[in-house]
């Protein structure tokens, strides 16, 4: 693979992410709102185009511009930990997001597969499989869908993948990744990835740095043995014990 999109790219784990891309010899596009939030890499980095734009403001044509020579979308979008981000406009950032990204390779008349990798939450179950996560979790879970609107906003962007785009499409595969209990650390370190959680998402979470997070997103991007064992799946990644 050539070269990627990344949209959230400006955020926590979507600038570590373009960093392991870049680091990776991959051509990375990334979509943000204020490139001077990248210009670091940038300015070291000449195979980083940086688009400033707002993703909710985008056409499906000029997103699928920048998809058109892509072999992966990679999404690290998510709702800012404010009062206005949790409950504030946009609700369905990601959701939407996702539903865009994913007509706009639709439109694009080409018989290339493009990856969509997103990045989702240990917190959202996977009912393909299906899982059923301790009571103690389910009853959490469905008090976070009424009152916390970026919730239900992941469990739906990755329903959108399985129910529309599910396991046949001709020009779509996609993943999303589920960490954890998000932290920052400086290094990658050893991780382990499953196919559903094997801990209590609320009251048993592990630590699952985010910079880990970023590593397992470009390895799926670039990894044709790693993503023919996840695609079309919801792989839960933690922290090496």
């Amino acid at each position: 693979m050539d070269k990627v999109l990344v949209v959230g790219a400006s955020g926590a784990t979507g600038r570590l992410l373009v960093k392991i891309l870049l680091q990776k010899n991959i051509n990375v596009v990334a979509i943000v709102r204020d490139s001077k939030s990248l210009s670091h890499l940038a300015d070291s980095h000449s195979n980083l185009l940086l688009f400033e734009a707002e993703i909710t403001e985008m056409t499906e044509n000029d997103l699928g511009a920048h998809i058109n020579e892509c072999g992966a979308v990679l999404s690290c979008l998510g709702h800012n930990l404010t009062f206005k981000g949790m409950f504030g406009q946009p609700r369905k950032l990601v959701t939407d997001t996702i539903r865009k990204i994913t007509r706009s390779i639709e439109s694009i008349n080409s018989d290339n597969v493009i990856k969509i990798i997103l990045m989702n939450t240990t917190g959202n179950s996977n009912s393909d499989i299906p899982e059923k996560p301790p009571l103690s979790q389910r009853f959490v879970i469905s008090l976070l869908r009424l009152l916390i609107p970026p919730h239900v906003d992941n469990e739906n962007a990755a329903d959108y993948l399985r129910l529309h785009v599910g396991q046949t499409h001709k020009n779509i595969e996609w993943a999303a990744v589920r960490p954890d209990s998000l932290i920052n650390e400086d290094k990658v370190t050893p991780y382990e990835v499953y196919p559903s959680p094997v801990r209590n998402a609320i009251f048993d979470a592990a630590p699952t740095s985010r910079i880990n997070v970023a590593d397992f997103m470009s390895e799926l991007a670039v990894n044709t043995d790693i993503w023919r064992k996840w695609k079309g799946q919801m792989p839960v990644i933690y922290n090496h014990a």
